[in-house]
């Protein structure tokens, strides 16, 4: 009796699948969309404006310096209280410890801010090995802190380099990780005189 109600009650109609002349409108407009979306800069954590996706590039504030100190403040505290180690500027030296905290699980997957702290660590690493500096990037995906070579369009994202790749399981090395970025930056700079 149960099943005569329900169906007095919801006519035939609403209980069968859409048919597709009802949901192509729909996929036509998610279609659309997908091919009107730009995709994140920087989505590998390194890139340059995409065509057609104009990017602002301004000085870091006050706020972002601020943020920034606090990220290595914490990152620093955190591999000293853990691992009795500290960061010196030395990628030789640095390198190691960032893996460490990876690797002894001080920083796991899950743990965003320390991930972004540790991308911020890299990127100081790499600031000073390929003469870059700290800018926002802002488009229309969103705004993020990168590195800049010089005055051109080439461009690091650092502070997610490590986080995006531990959160999606990937346990690229962060030596590798450091590698590949200086690989994208070193042919683009001027040879030394003499070389």
């Amino acid at each position: 009796m149960a099943t005569m109600l329900l169906s007095k009650r919801f006519p035939a109609r609403f209980s069968a699948r859409p048919s597709l002349s009802t949901l192509a409108p729909v996929l036509a407009f998610c279609l659309l969309l997908c091919a009107l979306a730009p995709a994140p800069a920087g989505a590998q954590g390194t890139g340059t404006p995409g065509a057609g996706l104009e990017a602002r590039i301004d000085e870091l504030t006050d706020l972002d310096r601020r943020y920034l100190a606090q990220q290595r403040e914490d990152l620093e505290e955190l591999a000293r209280s853990e691992l009795g180690a500290f960061f010196t500027g030395d990628p030789a030296e640095d390198l190691p410890v960032l893996q460490r905290l990876l690797d002894q699980d001080v920083v796991t997957a899950d743990d965003r801010r320390n991930l972004q702290a540790m991308g911020v660590v890299l990127g100081d690493l790499l600031a000073e090995e390929l003469d870059m500096h700290w800018v926002i990037y802002e488009d229309r995906v969103g705004r993020s802190r990168a590195l800049r070579y010089r005055q051109s369009d080439n461009y690091l994202f650092p502070a997610t380099m490590v986080s995006r790749r531990r959160e999606a399981g990937d346990l690229t090395p962060v030596q590798a990780i450091y590698d590949k970025a200086v690989a994208i930056i070193r042919p683009l700079q001027d040879p030394l005189p003499f070389q």
